[in-house]
C-alpha cells in the first residue's frame, strides 16, 4: 500500500521496547557520568530517519535530559532541538568541552561519521552511533581503535542482536543444537521506495556519497551483524545488488542479494532492500539435527537434541529481548550498563564486509573481507 511501510523493522522493534527501561545486571558507572540525577546528553547530527523518534524517546526516560544539538543544517537543529527540548549550539567544541554532557548520540548523515565520533573519543563522550559506523571498512577501523583507546562506553543501532529470539538461536547454536549447520539465510525488507519514504527529508540516504550505501546496506547491514554475531568471521562473500523502480537514480540501489561463506564452514544468504511488499520469512538456519524458522515474528524451531522441539508450533521458551540499542546507551549512561551492547570492532567488521559486497557486486567476483 503507498505510503505505509511493511515489514518488521528496527522502529518496530525500539517502539516494542522504549515503554520500559530494564534493569539489567552488571550496572556499573561509565565514562564522566556523575552519581546525580539528570545525565546530560547531546544529540550531535540529526539527519538521521530515526533521530525524531530517538528524541521523543527520550522524554519519556527518567534521569535523562538532551542538552545541546548540533547539526550543520541550521533547519535541521532547530526542529530536532524543539522536539527534544533543548537548546541549539552553532559549534562543536560547545558539545566537546561541555563537562556536564556525558553521552551523545550521533545521528548524522553517515559521511560525517568519522569526524564526529573521532572528535567525541578525543572529547570522552560516551557514544550511541547510528549505524553503519563507517561507508569503509578502513575509516569504521579508525573510529573503532579510537573508541577502544578513550575507554568510553559505545553501542550502534544494530538491533537484531536484542531479539529474544535471536538471542535463543545464538544460545541453540553455541550448544550446537541443530548439529552442523547446512545453510543459514537472513530477510530484512521493507517497502520504503514504494511508499515513498525517502522522497523529502530523507532523500540523503538515497545519496551514496552520504550514506554510503542504498537500500541493500541501509538494511542489511543489520543481518549481515546478525549472520557475523551467529558464525563468527567471514572468508569470502559476493553480492547481486542493484535498482528496481529507479526513482532514486541509476546509483541508487534498492535490493539485493548476499552469499556468505564463514571460516568455520557455514555458507549463509541474506536479502535486504527496500521495494518488498512483505517480508514474513526473516530467518532459517537449517543443519543436520534442527531447523530453526522465524516467520512473522514467530520461531519455529526444531531439534533432535531439545525435549518437545518438533517445529510444529511456535515456540516460546527463550530468554527475554534486551532493551533497544538506543535504550542499552540510556541504561549506560545512568549507571544501569547491562549486556547487548555492539563493540566497535565488531561494528567496524561489519562495516568492512558490507564495503567488500558492494565491490564484489560491481565486480562480479567473490571477496575477502576489506
Amino acid at each position: 500500500m503507498a505510503g505505509e511501510i511493511v515489514g518488521y523493522t528496527r522502529r518496530d522493534f525500539v517502539k516494542s521496547l522504549a515503554a520500559t527501561i530494564a534493569v539489567l545486571p552488571g550496572a556499573g558507572r561509565v565514562s564522566g557520568q556523575s552519581a546525580t540525577a539528570g545525565v546530560k546528553l547531546a544529540l550531535v547530527g540529526g539527519a538521521h530517519i530515526h533521530a525524531p523518534g530517538y528524541l521523543e524517546h527520550l522524554k519519556t526516560v527518567p534521569g535523562v535530559c538532551l542538552k545541546s544539538v548540533w547539526d550543520p543544517d541550521a533547519s535541521c537543529a532547530a526542529r530536532r532541538a524543539v522536539l527534544g527540548g533543548a537548546k541549539v549550539v552553532t559549534k562543536l567544541a560547545d558539545i566537546w568541552n561541555d563537562r556536564e554532557i556525558v553521552g551523545v548520540l550521533i545521528c548524522s548523515e553517515t559521511f560525517r561519521h568519522r569526524e564526529l565520533v573521532l572528535a567525541a573519543a578525543t572529547a570522552k563522550k560516551n557514544m550511541f552511533v547510528e549505524k553503519p559506523l563507517g561507508i569503509t571498512g578502513a575509516e569504521a577501523r579508525l573510529m573503532a581503535a579510537a573508541i577502544e583507546e578513550a575507554g568510553v562506553w559505545f553501542t550502534t543501532g544494530h538491533y537484531q542482536r536484542a531479539i529474544a529470539a535471536h538471542r535463543f538461536l545464538k544460545e541453540q547454536l553455541t550448544q550446537g543444537s541443530l548439529g552442523r549447520i547446512t545453510r543459514a539465510r537472513c530477510s530484512n525488507c521493507h517497502n520504503g521506495a514504494l511508499a515513498g519514504l525517502f522522497d523529502d527529508e530523507w532523500r540523503w540516504m538515497t545519496d551514496l556519497r552520504q550514506s554510503g550505501a542504498g537500500g541493500f546496506g541501509d538494511l542489511g547491514t543489520h543481518v549481515l551483524d546478525l549472520l557475523m554475531w551467529f558464525f563468527g568471521d567471514l572468508e569470502s562473500v559476493t553480492a547481486d545488488i542493484h535498482t528496481v523502480t529507479g526513482k532514486y537514480g541509476p546509483a541508487c540501489d534498492e535490493t539485493g542479494e548476499a552469499l556468505l561463506r564463514f571460516k568455520n564452514g557455514v555458507t549463509a544468504t541474506f536479502a535486504a532492500g527496500w521495494v518488498d511488499v512483505e517480508n514474513p520469512v526473516t530467518t532459517l538456519i537449517s543443519g543436520t539435527e534442527g531447523h530453526a524458522m522465524i516467520y512473522r515474528g514467530q520461531l519455529f524451531f526444531k531439534s533432535s537434541k531439545i525435549e518437545g522441539a518438533d517445529g510444529l508450533k511456535s515456540w516460546k521458551k527463550m530468554p527475554a529481548s534486551l532493551p533497544s540499542p538506543l535504550d542499552q546507551f540510556l541504561d549506560a549512561v545512568t549507571g544501569k550498563a547491562g549486556p547487548g551492547a555492539v563493540p566497535a570492532r565488531e561494528a567496524a567488521a561489519c562495516a568492512g564486509v558490507m564495503e567488500t559486497l558492494y565491490r564484489a557486486a560491481r565486480e562480479r567476483v567473490w571477496l575477502a573481507p576489506a
